[in-house]
């Protein structure tokens, strides 16, 4: 394993955030836990990682801004070093049928996926780069390799970070620098825990495991991309789905 110890985790104040914080923390990474307005989740989980023997601090801040990013990274690189693990995982919903979806809600969901990912990603390469090690994993959704009725702002961010990841990977390659996706099905989050009960039942039918995936698997995958078992696999997208996806 390399000696770059520092890993960053957006959108890590709940649910997949939260457990794959959690995870790198397990196995020794410094982890910065983002949030954009969960303060007190996000304190929780630190408190946790550090209860367990781990090290770790909540960092505020907007993924759709490049001055909050510079702010964020700038802070863990003063207090730990350069950030050599990225898991680009925040993210929103704004669903609805695209004949009556709002421009703001298409507007919200890509900025936070999609601009959020660039934006962290370019902020971390420049100490990956010189270390000549790192890791990025973004966090995609079936949704983005199949579609889904009344998620076409989520779909078309979760593909994009497909392409982002693919694009990336290329660019960065030689430089010891991985770039990879992991593409949740449907996982038990506070998200998917106020979807209708009629809804559930439907979507449980569709998956051929039986069951909704929990956060901990997504974690797992996202662990084994970040791993040195996992140095030679870039530009890839592993869905977590149950089999869901299958074709």
């Amino acid at each position: 394993m390399s000696e770059a110890r520092v890993a960053l985790v957006t959108g890590g104040s709940r649910g997949i955030g939260r457990a794959t914080a959690e995870k790198l923390a397990s196995q020794g990474f410094s982890v910065v836990v983002n949030y954009l307005a969960h303060a007190e989740a996000a304190e929780q989980v630190v408190a946790g990682i550090q209860a367990a023997g781990g090290q770790a601090m909540a960092v505020q801040a907007d993924v759709r801004s490049s001055s909050s990013v510079k702010a964020m990274i700038d802070r863990a690189e003063q207090e730990w070093g350069p950030v050599s693990i990225l898991v680009n995982n925040a993210g929103i919903a704004r669903d609805g049928l695209l004949a009556r979806m709002p421009e703001e809600a298409w507007r919200q969901v890509i900025e936070t996926h999609l601009t959020g990912a660039f934006l962290c990603s370019r902020a971390v390469l420049r100490g990956m780069l010189r270390m000549r090690w790192g890791r990025i994993v973004n966090i995609s959704s079936v949704a983005g390799l199949a579609g889904n009725v009344g998620q076409a702002n989520y779909a078309a961010a979760k593909a994009g970070l497909i392409g982002l990841t693919r694009t990336l990977a290329r660019e960065v390659a030689s430089r010891g620098i991985t770039v990879n996706a992991v593409a949740p099905g449907f996982v038990d989050t506070d998200m998917t825990a106020s979807l209708p009960e009629a809804w559930r039942a439907q979507a449980l039918s569709a998956i051929p495991a039986g069951q909704f995936g929990s956060p901990h698997d997504v974690a797992a995958a996202v662990a084994f991309f970040v791993s040195d078992e996992a140095a030679y696999i870039t530009g890839q997208v592993l869905s977590v789905d149950g089999g869901l996806g299958m074709r």
